[in-house]
Formats: C-alpha cells, sequence, structure tokens
C-alpha cells in the first residue's frame, strides 16, 4: 500500500521511514542526511537543501517526493511541472512533528507502526517534562541558530528548550516560521534577556564558542562569564524529525539539568 518509491528530499523522511522499517521504498535522499548511517551509505543523493538533481530524481522514476518547508518551493514547483507528485509538510512544532510521522507512516500504508512510533516519542518527551519540572532553578537559554548574521532558534526548539527545563530566551521571536523573521538585528536584545546559557547550532558549521564570548558587550552576558556556552549538533536538533525529540532533546536536557545541577 502506499507509494513504493519515494524521493527524500529533506532528512525528517529518510530517518522516519528507517524507524518504521519502511527504507525499502526510498529511492533518493538528501545530501544532508546524516540519519539513520545506512541511509547516508545505501542510498544516491539527489538533493541538496534549496536546489535538487531534477534529471536525477525524475531518473528513479518516484512515486512521490517528500519534502519541507517553503524553502523547498522551487524543488517542488519543477518536480511538480515534470509530473511529480509532491508533499510538502511544514510542522514547525513538537505537537506537529508527532502528527507528521503519523501522517507519514499513514501515507505509506502503515499507521500503526506510525502511531505506536509517535506514541514512544510523546512518552519520553513527558518523562523528560516530569523530571524537568523537578529542577530548583531553570536557566534563561538563548539558543543560535546561525550567527552572522545572528537568528534565533525555531519553534520546535524553543518547545524543547522548555521540556528539558530551560526558559526561552525571545519565545516572540520562535513562532517565526521564517529564518529571516528570526535575525537579530541589535544583538542588545539578547543581552537584555541575560541569558544563563548560550546554545549554539550553526547548521552546517562547527559552533565557535570563543567568538561568542568575543563579542562586544557580550563579557557581562552570565553564560559568557560562567562559560556556560554550549553547541548541539545541527543534525540533532534543527531537523523537525524524529532525531530532535530524541538525541537532540538529550543533549539540551544535558545542558540544562547540567546547569541547574551546578547552580542548585
Amino acid at each position: 500500500m502506499g507509494p513504493r518509491r519515494i524521493v527524500c528530499l529533506t532528512e525528517e523522511p529518510t530517518e522516519t521511514l528507517y524507524l518504521l522499517g519502511e527504507q525499502e521504498r526510498i529511492v533518493g535522499i538528501s545530501g544532508f542526511t546524516v540519519r539513520p548511517p545506512a541511509a547516508r551509505r545505501d542510498k544516491p543523493k539527489v538533493s541538496a537543501f534549496t536546489s535538487a538533481k531534477v534529471d536525477r530524481i525524475l531518473a528513479l522514476e518516484p512515486d512521490i517526493a517528500i519534502g519541507f518547508s517553503d524553502i523547498q518551493a522551487d524543488i517542488a514547483q519543477a518536480l511538480i511541472k515534470a509530473g511529480v507528485e509532491v508533499w510538502i509538510s511544514n510542522h514547525r512544532s513538537v505537537e506537529q512533528i508527532l502528527d507528521y510521522i503519523r501522517r507519514l507512516g499513514a501515507l505509506v500504508g502503515v499507521p500503526a507502526k506510525a502511531n505506536a512510533l509517535a506514541d514512544d516519542l510523546e512518552r519520553g518527551l513527558d518523562t523528560v517534562r516530569e523530571s524537568s519540572a523537578r529542577l530548583a532553578r531553570r536557566p534563561t537559554v538563548y539558543f543560535e541558530e546561525w550567527d552572522e548574521p545572528l537568528i534565533s532558534g525555531i519553534r520546535w526548539v524553543s518547545e524543547l528548550i522548555g521540556i528539558a527545563g530551560g526558559n526561552e530566551a525571545l519565545p516572540h521571536r520562535a513562532v517565526h516560521s521564517l529564518a529571516k523573521d528570526r535575525i537579530i538585528a541589535d544583538p542588545a536584545e539578547i543581552i537584555a534577556t541575560a541569558p544563563d546559557v548560550i546554545i549554539g547550532s550553526w547548521c552546517g558549521k562547527r559552533f565557535r564558542p570563543e567568538r561568542v564570548a568575543a563579542r562586544a558587550g557580550w563579557e557581562n552576558v552570565p553564560a559568557v562569564r560562567d562559560g556556560e556556552l554550549h553547541e548541539v549538533k545541527s543534525p540533532l536538533i534543527l531537523q523537525p524529525g524524529p532525531a530532535a525529540l530524541t538525541d537532540g532533546l538529550a543533549e539540551l536536557v544535558r545542558i540544562i539539568h547540567g546547569w541547574a545541577a551546578r547552580h542548585a
């Protein structure tokens, strides 16, 4: 049942289909895919995030191409014009990630397995919530998605920070789905929140805490003063799929609960 030949334009459908045991349906993946390692090893890489090798995709004769967000609109348009069915999801919250897993499972004809996976992930979130509720102190956390320009974290990251026991420094920005709406033109906006913890996840490059610490006027920011500058690798947290709800959340817990223990 469902499509038999699937091209995954981003990582989260690939990871989810592997977790559902439906990886044989995948005939092409994004070049940015790192989870699971078997996918990167075994599947042809046919797209980046904002571009794709349309001819190579067509040669794979897919039943459907699955991608994420308005940023892939041009890829979707090219494939649709070539006669390929396309599903571009636009899920941005933790609840929507769980719903995405259920919808993807239904699409490929394994709704029971998808519901079980989503239920298991939700139980994991609840366990972390319960643990975090016992923290004596909750740090203010500034999450930085990019450094030039400064871009704060997206909605699901903000929500995961809360689940892990932190207080999002810029929740009013996290609600914006587009990165351009999360650009911080004046760093004073961040400094004013006095973050206790700064987490960097610079998509595609290594976080450089020394560069953050050297920013003009940041020397008295509690996170800089106390050396609470941490990295969460972008594949763990910036893909709206199972990784963010498992390994990504675990990294947030390690950082935030560690801070709470040191400041008890």
